[in-house]
């Protein structure tokens, strides 16, 4: 849905692979538009084309401000937005201006760090911002699946600690580019290979590397079906996980950022380990958290 509409501002959330904008009254979303010009497509030069194709229509009636989050604020991104080092609220009032023409005005939401161990986050801190919006003086873990997954220690409305989890990208290049590709292509999922799966990596974390292997040779051997193979790379993967991740969610209030396939995976595998979390909707939470980082900085703008 992209309609001519009057906007008050526009929310961005712009990733690697996908751009998706807002038309916003406030809090409210009155059209929506998304694209495939994620900043891993584009040159510095392309962001504003790419940017106004999408909301020309929103820009009809003037200046509309533009608060964005994600990687667009990335080194590779429109305009590098600086990371902010934890133990810290998850957005500030300042914000950093993208450089654009005349009658486009850009804020770019500044991302998180962590110095030891070493880590970042881009994007995630906005949905952490939305979710603490939507469920005020919540204290636990989150957890926001995804290519790398982020287990984000939140307290006293704060990002205390985060850790990232490349699980994701590593199911993508396993299943894709290794020998184990021929064994997971098909469709299907076995929900007690999952969870067996799962529970033989958080027992045995050690030997991750050797039961992946197996998932060909049992398909070699035996012919076990994709829908095997896949559920179980994925349980392994996420239990390997899940036993890195302990000291996060162990005894802690414990919430998914996500209603899709890879939260409700998320969620299966901890409700095994006896943690029942609840789903929140990531696009809800990502709006919510634009949306606070607009009021914030609503009057500089």
């Amino acid at each position: 849905m992209n309609k001519k509409c009057a906007p008050d501002w526009i929310a961005v959330d712009w990733g690697t692979t996908h751009l998706r904008a807002y038309a916003m009254q406030g809090a409210t979303v009155v059209s929506r538009a998304k694209s495939d010009d994620g900043m891993g497509r584009l040159k510095p030069a392309d962001f504003e084309p790419a940017l106004r194709a999408l909301i020309g229509d929103w820009l009809a009636g003037g200046n509309v401000p533009v608060i964005a989050c994600g990687m667009v604020g990335s080194r590779q991104g429109w305009v590098e937005a600086p990371y902010r080092a934890v133990p810290c609220a998850p957005l500030t009032d300042t914000l950093t201006t993208a450089p654009t023409t005349q009658g486009l005005e850009v804020r770019v939401i500044c991302g998180l760090s962590q110095n030891n161990p070493a880590d970042v986050m881009r994007g995630e801190e906005t949905q952490v911002a939305g979710f603490l919006h939507l469920n005020p003086g919540w204290d636990g873990v989150l957890c926001l699946p995804g290519t790398h997954t982020k287990w984000v220690h939140l307290s006293a409305g704060e990002v205390v600690s985060f850790q990232t989890f490349m699980s994701g990208e590593l199911f993508a290049l396993i299943s894709q580019n290794s020998v184990l590709r021929h064994s997971v292509i098909g469709e299907g999922w076995d929900a007690g290979a999952f969870e067996a799966a799962v529970s033989d990596a958080m027992s045995h974390p050690e030997r991750l590397a050797a039961r992946l292997f197996s998932l060909r040779a049992a398909d070699l051997l035996h012919g076990t079906a994709a829908s095997v193979s896949r559920a179980a790379l994925s349980g392994l993967l996420i239990g390997g996980e899940l036993a890195a991740a302990r000291p996060y969610w162990l005894g802690q209030n414990t919430a998914i950022l996500g209603t899709g396939t890879q939260a409700r995976a998320y969620q299966s595998a901890l409700r095994a380990q006896g943690v029942e979390a609840m789903r929140v909707d990531s696009e809800r939470a990502t709006l919510a958290g634009l949306t606070t980082a607009y009021k914030t900085t609503k009057a500089t703008l």
